[in-house]
């Protein structure tokens, strides 16, 4: 093996996965730092704050249950059309070229299989995830998922009831 490809190895292998966790690890060190500020000002504005109440309404999701859901379904459709598409282009190379071999059939369905079990898992999700949390999904569009307090959150004010 050449040395750069054993660098191009490394790099994508080692180095990348290592850079990927400690951005991951920044980012919710960053989350829990801006919570902390935010709670020490909420503290020194009004001394006679419920922490426990405080740190509910501070926990909460960016996105609805339908929003959530709908990304599955984004993602798998994604997913599985991307690893039918790639039986289609096999097919058809076979057909027009007529010279598949297995050795390409088969370094080909490595990536399509995972794509159409991944795909075909985020499709199963959203259809049992919808019919599951129907009365959730009725429930957020009935009391509007954002409330005041919710969307003043998102603002970055700090809002106690």
């Amino acid at each position: 093996m050449k040395y750069a490809e054993m660098i191009v190895l490394l790099g994508i292998f080692v180095v990348l996965p290592i850079i990927i966790v400690a951005l991951v690890a920044r980012a919710k060190t960053n989350a829990t730092n801006k919570r902390a500020e935010i709670a020490l000002a909420a503290i020194e504005k009004n001394s006679d704050v419920d922490l426990e109440q405080f740190f509910k309404k501070m926990t909460f999701s960016h996105r609805s249950i339908k929003e959530r859901l709908l990304d599955r379904l984004l993602c798998g459709c994604i997913f599985t059309f991307f690893g039918a598409g790639i039986y289609v282009a096999i097919a058809m190379f076979g057909l027009v070229i007529e010279d598949v071999t297995a050795d390409m059939f088969v370094g080909l369905s490595f990536v399509a299989v995972p794509s159409l079990g991944v795909g075909i898992a985020f499709l199963v999700n959203y259809f049992v995830g919808r019919r599951v949390l129907k009365q959730e999904i009725e429930a957020e569009a009935k009391n509007g998922w954002k409330s005041e307090s919710r969307q003043a959150r998102l603002d970055g004010r700090v809002v106690t009831d």
